[in-house]
């Protein structure tokens, strides 16, 4: 839908405002709100009951006592510095946020839909941790029209954002949706196979249940090339440290990120010498091999590694597969580890510690559903038909997602500021009751 403008503008005397209203005011932030230091929580922190204490994220913690009761906008002090809050309420703000006392002039709905139009960037203090400075948040202008029409186009942004937020959940529902079908393809390829009328077996796993009769159920450690080294881990403790890295080395370290995200920059890879590059070979990867995250929570995700224009070694937090190209595509092999992390079986290994970390030998020791080379690939062909198309509609979902958000962001921009005229719009239920009325008004009068 179009809004249209105002008919008459002036020039605001502001470059990033422009022109605005004729009958807008420019007035400076300091003299809509004053702007309030938060304090720290631990004083007043309670395990339940009490106030909201709310961070850049929102809501985190309880706390026995409020700083302000009532309608307020929040803004970052340190860190996340782009991301206002509104609440209405008595409640309690960190030390690195900022709460405004409103003064009548202003709407507290329009204030915050306004200063998410603000460009942060340009006031940051610190590039290492942004900061805001409270002199240069009470000094950015602002143009505001009369409360009441401030009242009119913050309930116009509140009922179009909730709608673009709804689509947006529901897209987001969707590709969730996706994914899922996408793993259910993946799981049951990987695990049943492409004949839904072949014979099956008790593969002796739980977990595992029944897989073609005709597929073999080895260990991960039967799948590993004949070549030293072809499962190892990442050089422990002190053979690989910060001090070993140097800029433009000789070799790369592929880190656990590699692992869990599959997503690989080499100008930001670490690298180190070739002499030390040397004495920690035997954790060496090479594309085509398979990287497995060791450590922390996302232990066991895995992906295959491109290749490099230097060697590589995997990190400490990092496991290395090189499969036996004659038995098993590493594609396939990649398919079936993280079905087993899907299923527990992985978990199941994991030495629980202060960070969870998988043991070699126990991954060694991993059973694992192994049809011919040559039905795995047709599988892999399959799997991937099937895939694409779940790809193709969840890249379709995030587009959408990109254009509503784009189109929030202009939306609000363009009514705060004045660019379009939403005086005559109206919720659609009173739209609604206003043209059930006419109605009803004609038929009287038809009578």
């Amino acid at each position: 839908m179009t809004y249209p403008a105002y008919p008459e503008y002036k020039d605001s005397g502001v470059e990033w405002l422009g022109e605005v209203p004729v009958h807008w005011s420019v007035p400076k932030l300091k003299h809509l709100a004053r702007i309030r230091n938060g304090r720290d929580y631990k004083i007043v922190e309670v395990e339940s009951g009490g106030y909201p204490v709310i961070g850049s994220g929102g809501e985190f913690a309880r706390a026995n006592n409020f700083l302000f009761d009532g309608e307020s906008v929040l803004l970052g002090r340190k860190g996340t510095i782009d991301k206002p809050l509104y609440i209405n309420g008595p409640f309690w703000t960190v030390d690195t946020m900022f709460y405004t006392e409103l003064s009548q002039r202003v709407d507290g709905r329009f204030l915050y839909y306004y200063t998410t139009c603000f460009q942060f960037d340009q006031y940051s203090t610190n590039t290492a941790l942004p900061s805001m400075a409270q002199e240069d948040l009470v000094n950015i202008y602002l143009a505001t029209p009369e409360l009441p029409e401030q009242a009119h186009i913050a309930t116009f942004l509140d009922h179009e954002t909730a709608r673009i937020d709804a689509l947006v959940e529901e897209q987001q529902r969707l590709i969730e949706l996706l994914k899922e079908k996408r793993q259910a393809v993946i799981s049951h390829a990987v695990t049943k196979g492409l004949d839904p009328d072949v014979p099956m077996k008790d593969s002796g796993v739980e977990w595992l249940g029944e897989v073609p009769a005709h597929w073999g159920v080895v260990r991960v450690k039967h799948i590993k090339a004949s070549i030293q080294h072809a499962f190892v881990d990442g050089p422990f403790g002190s053979n690989l440290k910060s001090d070993h890295f140097i800029d433009d080395g000789d070799a790369y370290v592929i880190e656990s990120g590699f692992a869990t995200k599959g997503v690989l920059n080499n100008e930001s890879l670490k690298q180190i010498t070739h002499e030390h590059f040397s004495t920690i070979s035997r954790s060496q990867v090479k594309g085509g091999d398979i990287v497995i995250s060791k450590i922390g929570a996302r232990y066991g995700m895995c992906s295959i590694l491109p290749e490099l224009d230097k060697p590589a070694v995997v990190s400490g937090n990092s496991l290395k597969l090189t499969v036996d190209l004659k038995l098993c595509d590493p594609i396939f092999a990649v398919l079936v580890l993280r079905y087993l992390r899907e299923r527990g079986a992985i978990e199941d290994i994991v030495n629980m510690t202060a960070q969870p970390a998988l043991s070699l030998g126990e991954m060694n020791n991993l059973p694992f559903p192994l049809p011919s080379l040559e039905e795995q690939k047709e599988i892999l062909k399959d799997a991937s038909q099937r895939i694409t198309k779940f790809d193709d509609m969840a890249g379709e979902c995030e587009h959408l997602i990109a254009l509503s958000q784009e189109r929030r962001s202009a939306l609000i921009s363009a009514a705060v500021t004045g660019k379009i005229d939403v005086r005559g719009w109206q919720p659609p239920e009173k739209l609604q009751a206003a043209n059930d009325d006419a109605q009803k008004g004609h038929e009287v009068v038809a009578v």
